[in-house]
């Protein structure tokens, strides 16, 4: 018999997917885990794979279609058989000695009302249908989920049929073009608005001189590690943690039911990516715990994930600070919106000479600009402000930034 197999839960709290691509089709024979389907989540893309072999019957979806967990989403059974024949229970044989029926005959419609199987049973209290009204035209007058589908139909209450949404391709000033919300970019926007009505949002700015910083990247790009080009980016990071253990507030996490913010003892950096259709923020684990050529390559064997939507979901999870590199885009300030739950995120802007006054006089700088957003409920103005202080300290003093660095 025919079997069908449903989106599963696939954990993270994850409800729906949208189907990316089939990598089946109909009258095709697949084998027990092989891939069906490409699907994509709010965290990634995830190969579903077929929990038995057969032939595809039906594919009940198309691509681009919104699925939620439990949704069927492909009949697989034996070739030539139809997918409306799924697999149920064994029918319960009639009661012998019936009135008005003998053992050896078929019991005619009449005195067979509302003989059928418990799953049919069960699914006619679950369609509020009464059997008895029913003939069944299964062996012996057994009622089937077609005579249930035909009945419901019968009794089903017409409906107006909705009125026609027009959607204007032109408005008063010109030509429009509608694209879906669809994919990673509905998960991002999601994702934003939740953080946004969610986490007091407030921003902080500073600069720090990039000259040091400039000199130190420059030295590690003269002697490479394992061919790894090491970036600002893996030394921004390492100062980060450095003052994060300073200020673990910025570090935490609040949790609204218990009313109590929990202070992480570990530092997983979020890296934010930009591809072509949202934000994907992949965690950098135990930044503390590595080298600047460790976390080097670990950024760029994320990003790379990332673009290619590779990434395991292993990768999105257990972030306790994000960072958003936007300086290499260009831009003077931003206000980044936090990667909720987290307490605060911290946006690079372009490191670029800029005008500024030392000593009481006019002269050229090479600075870096930092906003950093963090969550009004959990840290104050005051601490912020202190973080980012020892931020710039580390960022700005060679040998506190060389400290870091072997931290």
């Amino acid at each position: 018999m025919a079997r069908q197999f449903r989106f599963p839960d696939v954990g993270e709290g994850i409800t729906e997917g949208e189907i990316v691509r089939w990598l089946v089709a109909e009258g095709d024979d697949v084998r027990a885990d092989q891939t069906l389907a490409e699907i994509e989540t709010d965290k990634a893309v995830v190969e579903m794979p077929s929990p038995f072999s057969g032939t595809v019957l039906k594919l009940h979806h198309r691509e681009k279609d919104i699925i939620k967990v439990g949704d069927v989403l492909v009949t697989i059974g034996i070739r030539g058989e139809s997918p409306d024949s799924i697999e149920e229970a064994p029918a319960a044989a009639p009661p012998p000695g019936a009135a008005g029926a003998a053992p050896s005959s078929p019991v005619p419609p009449a005195s067979s009302a509302g003989l059928a199987t418990p799953k049919i049973r069960k699914l006619a209290a679950d369609l509020g249908i009464d059997l008895a009204r029913l003939s069944g035209s299964g062996p012996q007058g057994r009622i089937t989920e077609e005579d249930l589908r035909r009945g419901q139909a019968e009794n089903k209450p017409r409906i107006p049929a909705p009125a026609v949404k027009v959607k204007a391709k032109y408005d008063f000033y010109g030509e429009l073009e509608r694209v879906p919300l669809r994919g990673l970019r509905r998960s991002t926007a999601r994702h934003m608005a939740q953080s946004v009505s969610t986490a007091a949002h407030v921003t902080h700015f500073d600069e720090a001189d990039a000259e040091v910083l400039i000199r130190i990247k420059t030295a590690l790009a003269e002697a490479p590690v394992g061919g790894v080009k090491v970036t600002f980016l893996p030394l921004i990071v390492k100062a980060v943690v450095a003052a994060l253990k300073k200020h673990p507030y910025l570090n935490a996490v609040l949790e609204d039911a218990d009313e109590e913010i929990v202070l992480r003892k570990y530092y997983n950096i979020g890296i934010a990516v930009d591809v072509p259709d949202g934000l994907i923020v992949p965690v950098v684990k135990f930044a503390d715990q590595k080298t600047v050529f460790e976390i080097a390559a670990d950024i760029a064997a994320l990003a790379v994930a990332a673009r290619g939507r590779t990434l395991d979901l292993a990768d999105l999870k257990g972030g306790t600070f994000s960072i958003t590199n936007v300086g290499m885009l260009g831009g003077e300030a931003a206000t980044p919106i936090i990667n909720y739950p987290e307490a605060a995120i911290l946006a690079t802007m372009r490191i670029a000479e800029r005008v500024r006054v030392v000593g009481g006089v006019p002269a050229v700088r090479t600075t870096l600009p930092l906003c950093l957003s963090f969550d009004h409920r959990i840290i104050d103005g005051a601490e912020a402000a202190r973080f980012m202080n020892d931020l710039i300290a580390v960022l700005e003093d060679e040998a506190h930034l060389r400290a870091a660095m072997q931290s």
